[in-house]
């Protein structure tokens, strides 16, 4: 029964394994199992009947025993057994041999060895020796260890595919959808139909695209959050596999390299089968030399099973011929077609999924025999190699992740009093996010594969939208959405080409915020060219590295109120645009390494605000061509290396603002203070020493910083500034702070920190705006105050 054991070993192999078996697989197994059957049944025969029976032939000495042969002897009736020579033998009918039974059982012992051929003997062992092998060959590409992994593998990743209930709900949805496109064509075609005609749908066809509009979700389209994991998992595993098996064709090399030794195999037992299956014989004559045992020399012997082996063995040839046109088939097969390259044309047309990537190597080989046993395999597994279908899924468990109500917790008001949803590293924008119909503002930052849905028209107060590192799709129908609902927009990414060529289509911005720098191997013409579309922007911002400022900001002159640009150290060369800016009102040029003050800006006649901080201006001499400007009401020169204030800046008369806070200036000319409408001047972080006389002309100054200089002594002039409200005159020198100081009714916040002061006056206390907070002082100072001053100063 051994071979029985063997034929279990080799066909008792994993269930799954059926897959990659095509009907010629299928076809061979079962040819293996009747060859087997009949090998099995003939080594039964062997064992449990006699192998051979032998009579002794009475050959008298002198005559050749070929002479006569045992056909001769055995075809004469047993009443007629006579000499057939008389000269040679004699009468055989009722002679006794004296022969017992075991030297019978010798003689047939003997003559079985020696005069019964080989393939007689052994043609039932053969049979299963060679199926044995066939076995082998046909299963040895799923035990090779350079194979076996990457099978089990994709037939594992296959039937999770195709169980999966993620696969049901993405063919289900493609279904739904063609049904409600279906519906609507079917509308459209009986709307457009001319009078007097109808179009009428089918009952059946319109009722189910009805429950489809009206969201009616069947029970298939389920999935729950464990599903959605799994599935998720599955998406992860055959790109993984894909990408693993795609390199290599050794499934394809060890398949065929079976395939042909299955052939040749049949090719040389099917040659000497046929040779030697002749010498499978009934009668078999045997001549041995045992006169001194048994008296004879001369026996002839029956094969007993003979007739049974010869009808085995022409079956077995029958069977054998059916596996070898099976094998020559599968030759045909691999050779005749592109096996190393599947496309997924099919399953695209069928699931309405047209991302489906074609694959190729052993990746398609494996592709190809699973169509031979079930098309439907494959159709299902590639739902798990569209990146359409992961985009889905992941969306349905963001969705379960985030719900409508942990959301609408995450939702605050920004510094636009915009009530905002600020998105931080998800894997995606959840779909949730629509039912939001509050939502102002939405800010997404580093989010991985956003695309915005016709959904997102469900969100009527969207008004402002961030994207910070985060690329963003758009259909058309979003497209038109924001066009008309978006007001601000700001785009934040490393690289300047990665902002969404989209947003300089948004007409209806009004606001424009874009950060992202240019790489070296970045073209830097070009890029920022296409804002001419944004018809209504009025603020302009651009954080980048340019090196002159884009033409197309020329053609937003007739709208453009506000321009900013940071540049973080670059120099801007060419600054020619600004002149057609007639209508800005406020310019910042921060950090764009200027070393003068552009002559571009003096023909803004509308411009109310020019901040030029972080540059490397030493001089401002061109101050007095400021006078042209005569709107200009904010003057921001700070974190420069300007030494001195010219005397002509008194010709800027309408500033109300002016910043030269950290700087070099040593000395201020008394020009400055006829700048009479100064209300804000902050000359804090330089060198100056001396405050001149005139300070009290400022009767509108409100805020007044001179910190971190070298002041000694505080000018009287200066407590004549009775709209005083911020004075800050830390890290000086000073002395002593005049008790004038109460005259400053309005004083809300004193900074004294950082001086040689011994004492506070208590006039101090007469300031009535001015409270502990407000007042910034060492402890020590702050308690030589009386005590009803420090507890009024102190109530809140």
């Amino acid at each position: 029964m051994i071979p029985v054991a063997e034929f279990k070993q080799f066909t008792d192999q994993q269930p799954a394994f059926k897959v990659l078996k095509p009907w010629w697989d299928v076809l061979s197994e079962y040819l293996t199992i009747a060859m087997l059957m009949i090998g099995v049944f003939g080594c039964t025969l062997q064992v449990i009947q006699d192998k051979i029976i032998c009579l002794p032939n009475h050959v008298p000495n002198g005559t050749a025993f070929s002479d006569v042969t045992c056909e001769d002897f055995t075809k004469r009736p047993v009443s007629a057994l006579e000499p057939i020579h008389t000269s040679a033998y004699q009468e055989m009918s009722g002679r006794q041999n004296n022969l017992d039974l075991q030297q019978y059982n010798y003689i047939n012992q003997i003559c079985y060895e020696t005069a019964l051929h080989w393939y007689a003997k052994y043609f039932p062992y053969l049979v299963v020796i060679h199926t044995l092998i066939f076995m082998v060959c046909a299963s040895f590409w799923f035990k090779f260890p350079g194979t076996s992994s990457k099978i089990e593998h994709f037939i594992s990743i296959l039937s999770k595919c195709f169980d999966s209930p993620w696969t049901t709900r993405a063919i289900s949805e493609v279904s739904e959808e063609e049904n409600v496109s279906s519906e609507k064509m079917d509308r459209r075609r009986k709307s457009s139909a001319p009078s007097g005609e109808t179009m009428e749908l089918s009952p059946s066809r319109g009722s189910v695209a009805e429950k489809k509009v009206t969201g009616s979700p069947s029970s298939l389209s389920l999935l729950d959050k464990k599903e959605g994991e799994q599935a998720k998992a599955l998406f992860e595993k055959v790109k993984k596999f894909r990408l693993h098996v795609e390199k290599g064709d050794i499934l394809y090399t060890m398949y065929i390299r079976q395939t042909i030794l299955k052939v040749c195999k049949f090719i040389i037992i099917t040659t000497y089968n046929a040779i030697l299956i002749p010498n499978i014989s009934f009668i078999v004559p045997c001549s041995i030399k045992m006169e001194d045992m048994t008296g004879y020399d001369h026996f002839c012997c029956n094969h007993t099973k003979a007739h049974l082996f010869s009808k085995l063995a022409i079956c077995y040839i029958c069977f054998l011929g059916i596996y070898g046109m099976t094998c020559l088939y599968t030759l045909y097969w691999l050779f005749h077609r592109p096996l190393k390259e599947y496309s997924f044309d099919f399953a695209r047309e069928e699931t309405g999924i047209w991302d489906i990537p074609d694959v190729k190597n052993d990746f398609a080989f494996m592709l190809h025999l699973i169509d031979e046993y079930d098309s439907l395999y494959s159709k299902r597994f590639a739902i798990f190699l569209s990146e359409v279908s992961e985009f889905k899924l992941k969306q349905l468990n963001l969705s379960y992740e985030w719900t409508v109500e942990k959301l609408r917790q995450k939702m605050q008001k920004n510094a636009q009093d915009r009530l905002e949803l600020h998105l931080f590293m998800l894997p995606g924008l959840p779909d949730t996010t629509f039912e939001l119909t509050e939502l102002q503002a939405l800010k997404l930052e580093l989010l991985k594969d956003v695309t915005f849905p016709n959904s997102v028209t469900q969100l009527v107060n969207l008004q402002e939208l961030a994207l910070i590192n985060t690329p963003v799709k758009l259909n058309f129908t979003s497209l038109m959405f924001f066009r008309e609902h978006l007001k601000v927009m700001l785009v934040k990414f490393d690289d300047i080409k990665d902002i969404p060529l989209w947003t300089y289509n948004l007409r209806g911005l009004e606001e424009l915020y874009i950060v992202g720098h240019f790489n070296q191997e970045t073209n830097r013409a070009g890029i920022l060219e296409c804002m001419r579309e944004l018809r209504n922007l009025k603020v302009l911002t651009l954080h980048s590295n340019m090196s002159k400022l884009p033409a197309s900001v020329a053609d937003l002159a007739t709208h453009l109120q506000r321009l900013r640009i940071h540049n973080d150290g670059t120099k801007l060369m060419t600054l020619n645009p600004l002149k057609k800016l007639f209508c800005v009102q406020e310019l910042k040029l921060i950090n764009c390494n200027l070393d003068r003050i552009p002559h571009a800006v003096f023909s803004l006649v509308n411009l109310q605000e020019l901040d030029l901080r972080d540059n490397q201006l030493y001089s401002i001499e061109e101050i007095i061509s400021f006078q042209h400007c005569r709107k200009l009401s904010c003057l921001r020169l700070w974190h420069n290396h300007i030494a001195n204030i010219p005397d002509h800046i008194r010709k800027v008369k309408n500033l109300e603002e002016l910043d030269l806070s950290h700087n070099r200036i040593e000395t201020l000319p008394t020009q400055l203070f006829l700048c009479t409408k100064l209300n804000y001047l902050d000359l804090s972080h330089n060198s100056i020493q001396v405050i001149p006389p005139g300070l009290g002309v400022l009767q509108n100054l409100s805020y007044f910083a001179i910190s971190h200089n070298s002041i000694e002594e505080l000018p009287s002039e200066i407590f004549f500034c009775k709209r005083l409200k911020v004075l800050k005159v830390g890290h000086n020198k000073l002395r002593h702070l005049s008790d004038r100081v109460g005259w400053l009714p309005l004083l809300s916040k004193l900074e004294l920190k950082g001086n040689q002061l011994d004492a506070l006056p208590a006039e101090i206390g007469r300031c009535s705006a001015l409270k502990h907070s407000g007042l910034m002082v060492e402890s020590t100072l702050y308690e030589t105050l009386p005590l009803e001053v420090r507890e009024r100063m102190e109530e809140e």
